[in-house]
């Protein structure tokens, strides 16, 4: 089996090592040590996609630009576009009304009805006095919403109805954003796998058991659909240059299938310590050189899933900012174990498949060329993109490509906001740059992205259930990036507020590992129906890890 496990390693391990560094860098073992900041790697090859920008004006003669009323663009033809926004000039001035827009599809005379763009989405930002926060490049914004296809647009925005004091103004300088996400690497012929199967209406759940969150009932579950078929790849250059010769022709076939319903955990007794001992360092980081190059991060398309003894194996060589028992005094879960306690038993759920930037388009070009990290991943906050559930699982990188330029472009963002994006088939994506196994700090929920990372299940789940499929990435993903901290994604941290509608600056908050938006701030987000799954992402995330 170790022999297994050793040449498992060896062929991902450039993949799951890929870190970002500086080409200064003299020997592997500095390159496993990232510090707080660090420069990001130059940009990839310019990639296609824009974005039009147009200021919207009064409509009706009662109307009057930046006051109360109504502003808007009548229909009007534009170039293609599939993602529409708001955007204004104070990103602290709120926008007190409706915004409603209608598309036509590309090359028909089919105009869609009214669709409602979610106004409330200064609470996805940075933290208030983060220097991201702080920026004179950020601008109001409301959330995208995919439109798919599109030559043709109409828009109307409206304040709400005043009470005795009468309507509040509408925010200045409001424009409308149009974007195209361009041709991404759907076509290349080494691209990532996709789950093709798309999902039907199921409800979302996870095998097991769930609890309602912040009640302790126990939700129903119901079974999951059949598992999605993947589309095999091309392993990438980056991922086989580094790779084991004995194993070499592994690389070349796509990630592991989608795990299957965790198995009951075996007793941590029963666990020798050296049956799960890593291989010795310098045979894992053999032929790691290429890592030093700028351009590896840019070589892999995807991540392929690990078992969880390989991920276990891996972790242990992760850069030492990275705890591997729980934090000490009010935030600690549990005592922390001893050395022979955590070789037998570490809780980290199997590494899943991971859709890089580079698989998705990112355009590396239009953010900032910093990494920021915060000193730890303490729990998950669990989003909904609110950009509409009218996507196919092969547009998913289209989606991601338009909500990076919203985020970046139109909105003054240093990035991509959230760390990690899911799509409806289950297919987990990188988000914001920085490293996947990093606590990169991200712009997710306001007032709590310290030591946080953040998850945006692509769609809108204030009505409509996630798909299963949905739900049980959650857990993966979770078992994994929150086993890599010693975080029981059942147990509950505390953080301290940086500033919010819900919790003062400086205010220690309670909350579960996995927690939903709409915890941390007073929003819809992550909708509902999604916020109501997250009992099961929880019990099923602590499964995956062996507890």
């Amino acid at each position: 089996m170790r022999a297994s496990l050793a040449s498992s390693i060896a062929v991902t391990c450039a993949a799951v090592l890929a870190l970002p560094v500086s080409s200064a860098a003299p020997a592997a073992a500095e390159v496993l040590v990232q510090p707080p900041a660090a420069s990001a790697l130059p940009p990839a090859p310019d990639l296609p996609g824009s974005t039009q920008s147009l200021p919207l004006g009064p409509l009706g003669p009662s109307s009057r630009a930046g006051g109360p009323g109504e502003q808007g663009l009548p229909r009007r033809d534009v170039k293609p576009f599939s993602l529409v926004g708001v955007v204004w000039d104070d990103p602290r001035a709120p926008l007190h009304g409706t915004v409603q827009v209608r598309t036509r599809a590309t090359g028909t005379d089919t105009w869609s009805q009214w669709q409602d763009v979610e106004t409330h989405n200064d609470e996805h930002g940075a933290d208030p006095d983060s220097a991201e926060g702080t920026s004179r490049a950020l601008r109001g914004s409301t959330a995208p919403l995919w439109v798919g296809d599109s030559d043709g647009v109409e828009i109307r925005v409206r304040a709400e109805a005043g009470g005795t004091g009468g309507a509040p103004p509408l925010p200045a300088g409001l424009r409308l954003e149009l974007v195209d996400p361009g041709e991404g690497p759907e076509a290349q012929t080494d691209t990532e796998p996709v789950l093709e199967t798309e999902p039907g209406t199921g409800t979302g759940t996870e095998p097991g058991t769930g609890t309602e969150p912040g009640t302790g009932t126990e939700v129903e579950q119901v079974a999951e659909a059949a598992p999605p078929q993947t589309r095999t790849a091309t392993a990438p250059a980056g991922a086989t240059a580094a790779a084991a010769p004995a194993d070499a022709t592994s690389a070349a076939v796509a990630p592991e299938a989608p795990l299957p319903p965790a198995p009951t955990p075996a007793p941590a007794a029963t666990v020798p310590a050296a049956a799960l001992a890593a291989p010795p360092l310098s045979g894992l980081l053999a032929g790691l050189g290429a890592i030093n190059s700028q351009l590896t991060p840019y070589a892999a398309p995807w991540l392929p899933a690990l078992s969880k003894e390989a991920t276990e194996a891996i972790a242990s060589y992760l850069p030492p900012f990275l705890p591997r028992t729980p934090a000490s005094g009010a935030e600690a879960q549990e005592p922390a174990k001893t050395p022979v306690q955590a070789a037998a038993a570490p809780y980290i759920g199997p590494r899943p498949a991971i859709v890089t930037r580079k698989g998705w388009g990112a355009d590396e070009s239009i953010r900032e060329k910093t990494f920021v990290y915060t000193n730890t991943i303490k729990a998950a906050f669990v989003h909904h993109s609110a950009t509409g559930n009218n996507y196919t699982c092969a547009q998913a990188p289209s989606v991601l490509r338009s909500i990076y330029r919203y985020h970046v472009l139109s909105s003054g963002w240093r990035d991509f906001g959230y760390n990690f994006a899911i799509d409806k088939c289950g297919n987990i994506y990188e988000g914001r740059a920085g490293g996947v196994d990093k606590p990169v700090l991200g712009a997710h929920t306001l007032g709590f992205n310290t030591s946080t990372m953040g998850i945006a299940v692509l769609g809108t789940f204030s009505t409509t259930a996630p798909p299963a499929a949905s739900v049980t990435a959650v857990a993966r993903l979770t078992a994994w990036k929150l086993g890599l901290h010693g975080i029981n994604p059942k147990g509950s941290v505390t953080l301290t507020s940086g500033g919010g509608n819900l919790y003062a600056k400086g205010t220690k908050v309670k909350f579960n590992a996995i927690a939903g938006h709409r915890d941390g701030f007073a929003t819809d987000c992550p909708g509902s129906l999604l916020y109501g799954k997250l009992g099961t992402a929880r019990t099923s995330a602590a499964s995956y890890q062996g507890r």
